[in-house]
């Protein structure tokens, strides 16, 4: 894989190097902080950094992003965003991701044509194509690059090609953001929100790397990788876990068996 990785790797670097100037829209998640170094490694001060600030992302991540746009001193712009004023979307249907991606390119597209940057790349991967994805066909219309896809690269080879150039998201848990913990048709709510985020801080700071709240109404569902199911049952974690996800606004407090994985939410989706 590692050489395979690295064919990928300068193909991206190639691709990046035809473009006048780019613009990543930056999470601060694995493949968006790969996408951004090498970007930068590539074009030096024509790469901007395009940061959306949310209530559906935590502050650890945003600010996660903040510290490593400073670190590299690479130019960073943030947007403040309410997806709850996006027409529909607190309804929670099907193609939330779609309106919600619309909405954010849509703002840095805005931005890019202001900074005069030629073009907005985003950083899906390769595996994104087997999950259920609408977020794509807003990417396919605002004529947004996805440098990471078009490489072939895969969440795997972006994470050793990581470790390799010593980015410190190498080894980060994925993330989500907190929209895909509650169940598609079940309205979006800034308290429904806010259960989430505080049950799931509480997981992490318990040293739950990867951890997952799903919010099904007075119901926490709660996944984590199969080998920590031990560990979460154990009495005094167990105990504070109830504790803090009942403080959080739940009734019942709730364990997956099958652990966690990514897109449990769209396990019900019939095509």
């Amino acid at each position: 894989m590692s050489h395979d990785a690295h064919s990928k790797l300068e193909r991206l670097k190639a691709d990046i190097r035809q473009l006048d100037s780019l613009a990543v829209a930056f999470s601060g998640g694995v493949d968006s902080t790969f996408l951004l170094y090498v970007a930068h490694q590539e074009l030096g001060d024509k790469v901007l950094a395009l940061t959306a600030l949310s209530a559906f992302y935590p502050d650890r991540e945003s600010n996660e992003a903040v510290e490593f746009a400073k670190t590299y001193n690479i130019r960073q712009i943030t947007h403040s965003v309410d997806e709850l004023d996006i027409k529909g979307f607190a309804k929670n249907p099907l193609n939330r991701c779609y309106l919600c991606k619309s909405n954010l390119f849509g703002v840095f597209n805005k931005s890019i044509e202001e900074q005069h940057i030629q073009y907005l790349a985003e950083g899906s991967n390769a595996d994104d194509v087997s999950d259920y994805r609408p977020g794509l066909q807003a990417t396919k219309e605002l004529h947004v690059l996805s440098p990471l896809r078009e490489a072939g690269l895969t969440k795997a080879d972006i994470r050793l090609l990581s470790k390799e150039m010593g980015l410190p998201t190498w080894d980060k848990p994925s993330f989500a953001c907190l929209a895909s913990r509650i169940p598609y048709g079940e309205e979006i709510t800034r308290e429904k929100l806010d259960a989430v985020d505080v049950s799931e801080q509480l997981l992490i700071d318990l040293g739950f790397k990867q951890a997952r709240v799903r919010h099904h109404g007075k119901v926490a569902r709660i996944e984590v990788v199969a080998d920590d199911l031990a560990r979460l049952l154990l009495p005094d974690i167990r105990q504070q876990v109830i504790a803090g996800v009942k403080k959080a606004g739940f009734a019942y407090v709730t364990v997956d068996l099958q652990g966690y994985r990514t897109g449990s939410m769209n396990e019900t989706i019939t095509t």
